[in-house]
């Protein structure tokens, strides 16, 4: 099972382990907490089967094996002293620590037997690279590259212009998008190979997915050609499932031919390890590859962010040089928590504007029939004439919008003022969550979760699972660990105690009782459960209770007896929590010395709130995370884009 497939695997605080016989510069950076006991072995064993026992090698090949367990693909020597502080939460002086001066340690790895083809270690510039993630950046860049500067699709453009207007109609107000960049995402998406859907929570990716591959099988019916053998993908299935209910409850609504309905409405999601398919039980080999490749015209992932590097390059690989690929999600949201962050690096400088050339956009305004905006054109790239970010958003308003926006932007004084703003829809409680007493000051929360909790308990007790299941998606805490005082599972103790003195006959104690809140842990294919999946405990029509999940606007029942991977989930991770919404969020920030107190955390936990935010945390706390945006060393973006230094 993949750290991808876990969940927020090694998302806790960093445990420095100290390494038995550690000497010289490797101890000292061991002992400091920047380097773990398990790098130190790394860079001991390959200096050894080299034949080496240079100290500064070995600790190059130490950073270089820290790297990806932090979700970097590389290691950039040359300014890894200055960056390194941003991957621990422990106070050290890095200026005390003996660090090699960069030129001659990179001019000594170039040398090392250690590094070049063939061998463990790989280095390009000052960044050095285990060789695999090395090979796989080579790859994603490659493929991304090569099908995005390959010849333009054959299309109808009268069809296309055709379709283009009735699916995405003015008048209606549920598509309001004043710039009109669903058009535009759904055109692009259908002039070429390679295309990017980008933006937030309710932007309309999905609907814009739904639509477009509409506008897809059109095409093909006119030409006269088969239609397209889709593929639905995403990282994690809860995500797989969305993406296809997404696509199956547009495909009603669209006014398209009854065949081409039909066929939207026989397309199921999957996960992208289920989509390649393992070879005999690996973890990283797969049946479908560049001999094996997928049979599909047109692959969609969404939730693209959550898709680390060696998965991006698997998927490439399996591609035919004919098929399309689509790909979705929130450059702005967390990265995968394995190593890289494609979806971010993809996009690169179109996040500030469309970096289209003059024949892209030309070919997109004669599709769409609108003026396309103007182009940000100070960086270049094939990439660039595929990627749109939709801007507007529909789903939530307010204070929770502004704020978001402004943590987006890196403005720490915009996102303050937002949240002291009068007759706003977010609650900030200025406490610091680490502090134990925190829980006993936070009657708001306290009153939101008992209410909640009431609610769905009453409706399992009846065995109304339909009613348990909406209100439990009414409230959510959101924690940055699953330890700590402020993490998961304090919370949730504190629920537990707080629906104990509240809610008659409550006992959280008991393990299995109507009204528990359940979150699948694991995939488990044939009681068609994700990770990621929420559920309650609810009475049986036959069974004393069973668990119940939304699918759809239906309910699968399962029999408690069969589900060995749960976790209650009164609170959960703001990992766990990408790609769902729920009506109010209650967000604890994490204390200053967590390394995922970064931006980015920050925007996720927001903006899963629909309706109302509560966010635990000082100023000085909210600052810090806005103004520390998570920062991946990687090589993708720089071989994707010609930006100028």
């Amino acid at each position: 099972m993949t750290t991808m497939e876990t969940g927020d695997v090694g998302l806790d605080r960093y445990d420095a382990s100290l390494a038995a016989g550690a000497s010289g510069s490797l101890c000292a950076f061991n002992r400091a907490g920047l380097l773990d006991s398990a790098d130190v072995h790394i860079a001991h064993r390959l200096a050894q089967l080299a034949g080496t026992e240079d100290d500064a090698i070995s600790l190059g090949i130490a950073f270089a094996a820290r790297a990806p367990r932090l979700g970097h693909v590389c290691v950039d020597l040359r300014t890894i002293r200055q960056t390194a502080s941003r991957d621990i939460d422990l106070p050290t002086d890095l200026d005390a620590l003996p660090w090699p001066d960069p030129a001659p340690w990179l001019d000594a790895l170039s040398q090392s037997p250690v590094v070049g083809l063939g061998k463990p270690l790989w280095l390009a510039g000052s960044n050095l690279y285990l060789n695999r993630l090395w090979l796989d950046e080579r790859e994603v860049a490659a493929e991304l590259l090569g099908r995005a500067g390959g010849e333009v699709m054959e299309v109808d453009m009268a069809l296309l212009r055709a379709g283009l207007t009735m699916l995405f109609r003015e008048d209606d107000p549920e598509a309001e998008d004043p710039d009109h960049l669903q058009p535009l995402a759904a055109a692009t998406a259908v002039l070429r190979r390679v295309s990017v859907i980008a933006g937030g929570p309710g932007t309309g990716k999905t609907t814009t997915v739904a639509r477009l591959l509409g506008l897809l099988d059109q095409q093909a019916v006119a030409l006269g050609a088969t239609p397209p053998h889709i593929a639905l993908a995403a990282p994690t299935g809860k995500a797989s499932l969305r993406l296809e209910e997404a696509v199956r409850d547009e495909a009603t609504r669209l006014g398209l031919d009854p065949g081409t309905v039909e066929r939207l409405l026989g397309l199921r999601g999957m996960t992208l390890h289920r989509l390649l398919g393992r070879a005999g039980g690996s973890r990283t080999r797969f049946r479908h590859d560049r001999s094996n490749p997928l049979r599909h015209d047109v692959v969609v992932v969404d939730e693209t962010s959550m898709v680390p590097l060696s998965m991006m390059a698997r998927l490439l690989e399996a591609l035919r040089p004919e098929a399309r690929l689509i790909i979705v999600g929130d450059h702005e949201q967390l990265a995968s928590v394995e190593a890289g962050a494609v979806l971010g690096d993809i996009v690169g400088p179109a996040a500030r504007g469309l970096c289209m050339d003059l024949a892209a956009r030309d070919r997109l305004a004669e599709a769409t029939g609108h003026v396309v905006p103007d182009t940000e054109m100070a960086a270049r790239s094939p990439i660039g004439d595929g990627v749109v970010v939709l801007r507007h958003v529909r789903r939530h308003g307010g204070a929770i919008a502004g704020f978001a926006r402004a943590v987006q932007a890196g403005d720490a004084d915009a996102a303050l003022a937002e949240l002291a703003a009068e007759d706003s829809n977010v609650d900030w409680l200025q406490l610091d969550p680490s502090d134990p007493a925190t829980a006993e000051r936070l009657d708001l929360i306290r009153d939101r979760a008992v209410e909640s909790g009431r609610l769905v308990i009453e409706a399992a007790r009846e065995g109304d699972a339909a009613t348990a299941l909406d209100a439990l998606e009414g409230f959510r805490l959101l924690c940055a660990h699953r330890r700590g005082p402020e993490g998961v599972w304090a919370w949730t103790a504190n629920i537990e105690r707080w629906l104990e003195i509240e809610v008659e006959g409550f006992n959280g104690r008991e393990g299995w009782y109507l009204g528990r809140p359940l979150i699948v842990t694991e995939n488990d294919y044939s009681l068609d459960l994700f990770n990621g999946d929420i559920g309650v405990v609810v009475k049986g029509a036959v069974r004393p209770m069973e668990a119940a999940f939304r699918r759809g606007d239906t309910v699968l029942p399962v029999s408690t007896a069969r589900l060995a991977a749960v976790d209650t989930v009164y609170a959960m991770t703001v990992h766990k929590s990408q790609g769902s919404q729920f009506k109010v969020v209650a967000f604890m920030l994490p204390s200053a010395d967590s390394r995922i107190l970064t931006r980015e955390l920050l925007y996720t936990a927001v903006t899963r709130a629909r309706e109302r935010l509560i966010l635990v945390g000082t100023e000085d706390l909210i600052r810090s995370a806005i103004e520390r945006p998570i920062s991946r060393a990687s090589g993708l973006r720089q071989a994707l884009w010609d930006e100028p230094a």
